[in-house]
């Protein structure tokens, strides 16, 4: 085994994790150090609510709270860090990405971040992350939000789409104060039960804590105090936090109903909702939790609210949760629906299951130094690859669903540093995990689903930066073959030949594309999303609220499924898809 070497400042394939001199020990991938302070640290909401709530109101005005140098480092960094990546260097190319609003009354977009719109302390704090300008997201989500508007965004990974819903929130959380609606609770029940102001549902408990994160930036010396609650961490812990304070919520589904059950939470004075990645949440299974929450509780109704939905794709179901949920809102598109950036490189490489490993350490002795993120199907495959990696020396380590919370969050941290530059996933990392300065993603077993390789090499090429993807490809993945195709040519990258010869093999296993073109999708609907107005036909539905879209009205039936249906039992190679199926000679496992 090795370890990384603390005093070395590398790694040793017998090193220790500290300083100190001891006996050379086995390696364990779960015993990287103490968490770091942002991301990192306690468990399910221990970290204090340090950096929010230290402002008052006061007589009707807004009194930040002082400065705290131990903080501010804590939450924004050093000065001029460089691992703080606010903008990258392809960051103003972000002003060729197309935007389309529509609906009744779409304000102008802002260009800069000034007040108005915006509130001085939060464009302090906005200084203080080293944001310069917005991203297109924000540029058109701060006067929508603002101006007291619902809207449903649809944006590429990476766009600032946290600091669109973050950044109007908080500005009018600043200016208007706290709710004077808050029952008096006297005796015991004093600051038992909390009636946040603003909540935020989001699927995994990765992707809540990061909009935790960023929530308590913004809110710094304010009098704001963001909460966050997910399962599968210590409910005492979370509760403590509440009770300290909570105006704005973070939030996964599954842990929210439980502790309205307990009767800790009230959502009556809920005046913002906002759900992010709502397509992830819904193929999670959680739509009967978020309808619970949203219509079955003591939440306001839509003409007492502001309701933001912001989705990576634009599938049915979405649509019928905004026509449920938004009121008149405005429907943003920031570029393609359901495309990838022209910021990542996409290469793919024809791999056999046999070559896998021998190819990845090719690459990773190539592409040397920066964070590299290795995405595999199971959970087995995540521990196994990254034990084979360490065992070549390579500073690895693995998430997936079966770590524990705080194993989960120490791997991220050390991932995040750089001081374990190489991070094993399955798919619980792949949406959401903001990791800013991630240079390169594997794809070492491609997804059966494009929008899952859609959403995984969006860890790389965020915020205007280049990253450079590259998957493996065998015929085991030939389901998604013309998906990919049409991906790889709408991001203007090379397309193998390799995979042209497959898609036309491919061609009696199942009939024509199931992401393109206008004739329908997978019922789930990916590629016609990619531009919302191929359903339609431009026609306006009574529900849309000025979408100019529909369901079906449109050509060839809109969603009327693929003629062939999804490249059927064959077409995925007769279960050869993915990894070894077992022990043999050439067994991985």
């Amino acid at each position: 085994g090795g370890n990384w070497n603390a005093g070395a400042q590398s790694f040793t394939p017998r090193g220790n994790f500290d300083n100190s001199p001891q006996m050379p020990r086995g390696f364990d991938r779960n015993a990287y150090g103490a968490p770091g302070g942002g991301s990192g640290g306690g468990s399910g909401g221990a970290r204090a609510n340090m950096g929010a709530g230290d402002g008052q109101w006061r007589d009707g005005k807004h009194v930040p709270g002082p400065a705290n140098q131990r903080v501010e480092r804590e939450l924004f960094g050093a000065p001029n860090d460089p691992s703080k990546q606010a903008t990258g260097i392809n960051f103003e190319k972000y002003d060729d990405i197309p935007v389309e609003a529509s609906g009744q009354g779409v304000p102008e977009p802002v260009t800069t971040f000034t007040n108005p719109p915006l509130d001085d302390h939060l464009l302090s704090n906005i200084e203080l992350a080293g944001y310069k300008v917005p991203t297109p997201v924000q540029k058109y989500s701060i006067p929508i939000v603002m101006g007291g508007r619902d809207l449903m965004a649809c944006a590429q990974t990476g766009s600032g789409k946290t600091g669109g819903f973050l950044f109007p929130i908080l500005s009018q959380a600043f200016q208007n104060g706290p709710s004077a609606n808050i029952p008096q609770q006297s005796g015991f029940a004093r600051q038992r039960k909390a009636y946040p102001t603003s909540l935020i549902l989001a699927p995994t408990r990765e992707l809540v804590s990061q909009i935790y994160d960023e929530a308590r930036k913004f809110s710094y010396r304010s009098w704001v105090r963001p909460c966050v609650v997910y399962g599968g961490a210590d409910i005492g812990s979370q509760l403590r936090q509440i009770e300290r304070g909570c105006d704005l919520l973070v939030a996964t589904p599954g842990r929210l109903v439980d502790l309205i059950e307990r009767g800790r939470i009230s959502l009556a004075n809920i005046k913002y909702l906002i759900l992010d990645e709502a397509d992830r949440m819904l193929d999670m299974g959680f739509e009967p939790q978020i309808r619970r929450i949203v219509e079955g509780e003591d939440m306001p109704r839509t003409d007492s609210r502001q309701t933001l939905m912001f989705s990576a794709t634009f599938p049915r179901d979405i649509q019928l949760l905004a026509r449920d949920f938004l009121r008149e809102y405005i429907f943003l598109s920031v570029g393609r629906v359901g495309s990838t950036s022209e910021n990542i490189t996409q290469k793919i490489e024809y791999v056999e299951d046999i070559d896998k490993r021998s190819v990845l350490l090719d690459i990773l002795h190539t592409h040397g130094a920066g964070l590299t993120l290795i995405f595999v199907e199971t959970k087995r495959m995540a521990d196994s690859l990254s034990d084979f990696l360490i065992n070549q020396n390579f500073p690895a380590t693995s998430i997936h669903g079966d770590r524990t919370q705080r194993e989960r969050e120490r791997a991220l941290e050390m991932f995040r540093t750089g001081r374990c530059p190489i991070l094993v996933a399955t798919a619980v990392a792949a949406r959401g995990l903001d990791i800013p300065n991630v240079k390169h993603v594997v794809n070492y077993d491609l997804p059966t689903d494009i929008d899952d390789y859609v959403h995984r090499i969006g860890r790389t090429g965020r915020a205007g930066n280049t990253g450079i993807s590259t998957a493996f490809f065998n015929r085991g993945n030939r389901g998604v073959v013309r998906d990919l195709i049409d991906l790889l040519k709408e991001a203007n990258q090379e397309v193998p030949g390799f995979l042209e010869t497959i898609a036309r093999e491919s061609s009696g296993f199942g009939g024509g594309s199931s992401r393109g073109g206008r004739s329908g999708g997978r019922g789930r609907g990916s590629a016609a999303m990619k531009d919302v107005r191929s359903y339609g036909g431009g026609q306006r539905p009574a529900y849309a609220g000025g979408m100019g879209m529909g369901m079906g009205g449109g050509m060839n039936g809109g969603y009327g499924a693929p003629s062939g249906g999804y490249g059927g039992g064959p077409a995925y190679g007769g279960g050869s898809y993915g990894n070894p199926s077992g022990p043999g000679a050439n067994s991985w496992w």
